[in-house]
């Protein structure tokens, strides 16, 4: 199946404009066991999807390592985009040495079976890393090696992209962006565009709230993310349920199911962000053969309505903006 492919940046490489996020096939979403990780990613290349996106922290590698099995059969090879630094330990700007770098990058070019990596993106870096030359030294030096053919950068703050696109080398940004995650359509995503970086959309399904399909009475696995980062005891809240408390997040989750009407509400969420102007790829992630399905729909739907692009603006501002618009 074709599906409509976009630049991505200056990277010479096109991609898929629904890709497929493959942390929950490492860890931190409950037990995914090798036949269902297979199966995922079988259902998405065969759907059209071509952009990987994963980390070598995903499963300590299990991620990277699925994905290069998955790929073993097949003659043609989508893009694979993998991230480094969140092995750093501890996780501290002073990790990120070039002997560091360079072993990371070694590590996911052996788990992921390849001489070069398509893609590495330095996994929400610690601030000072930005203004660090040496680790963009050492990211041009990788490139010059061949060992990566671009690098980029996943950022948790609208801040922090922009301090990203200072750096020449950068060509890719990845940030939170959904219908309740808002902010990166003000000034990032402009400058992304004007710098011609391409731009990966993640947590596009705010961790499954615009699926629809969750409740207050919903429950989650103790090793799933959603029960123990709640409060961002683990990592950086914003990366589950996008930063909007639960309960704020279901009432909105609600109203956009209703504006999406007949439309699929994850495939409607999704397509609002495929349509912001200088998004590459949403990249949203699946634990099963229907989800996978359901979010490569959203490429077929048409574009939303200047109604609902407005229905959904008043959500954000009456319930959502509050929570999360001046933290990230």
């Amino acid at each position: 199946m074709s599906m409509e492919q976009r630049p991505l940046g200056r990277t010479g490489a096109d991609v898929s404009v629904v890709g497929l996020g493959t942390w929950q096939l490492g860890a931190d979403w409950g037990d995914v066991d090798d036949d269902a990780a297979a199966a995922v990613l079988d259902a998405a290349l065969d759907a059209g999807v071509t952009l990987l996106d994963t980390a070598d922290v995903y499963g300590d590698g299990r991620s990277e390592q699925r994905i290069r099995q998955a790929l073993a059969a097949r003659p043609q090879r989508p893009f694979v985009a993998t991230k480094a630094g969140r092995r750093a330990d501890p996780f501290e700007a002073a990790q990120y040495t070039p002997e560091n770098l360079r072993a990371w990058v070694d590590r996911s070019r052996r788990n992921l079976g390849v001489d070069t990596l398509d893609l590495v993106q330095l996994h929400c870096p610690p601030p000072a890393t930005y203004e660090d030359d040496r680790v963009y030294d050492t990211l041009d030096a990788l490139v010059a090696d061949g060992a990566v053919a671009a690098y980029g950068v996943s950022v948790e703050t609208v801040a922090e992209g922009l301090r990203a696109l200072q750096r020449p080398g950068v060509q890719s940004l990845q940030v939170i962006l959904n219908v309740l995650r808002r902010k990166p359509l003000e000034e990032l995503l402009p400058a992304a565009a004007r710098a011609q970086v391409g731009v990966l959309a993640r947590v596009p399904l705010a961790s499954g709230l615009l699926t629809g399909k969750y409740d207050e009475t919903t429950t989650f696995a103790a090793d799933d993310h959603r029960n123990y980062n709640r409060n961002g005891e683990a990592f950086d809240v914003g990366e589950t349920f996008s930063g909007v408390p639960f309960e704020v997040g279901l009432a909105a989750a609600r109203e956009v199911a209703e504006i999406a009407g007949d439309a699929p509400t994850a495939a409607f969420a999704l397509r609002w962000v495929i349509d912001q102007p200088g998004v590459t790829s949403v990249i949203p992630g699946a634990r099963t053969v229907e989800q996978v399905r359901g979010n490569v729909a959203a490429a077929a739907l048409p574009p939303l309505t200047a109604t609902q692009l407005a229905d959904l603006e008043r959500v954000y501002d009456e319930r959502v903006r509050a929570h999360v618009h001046d933290r990230w």
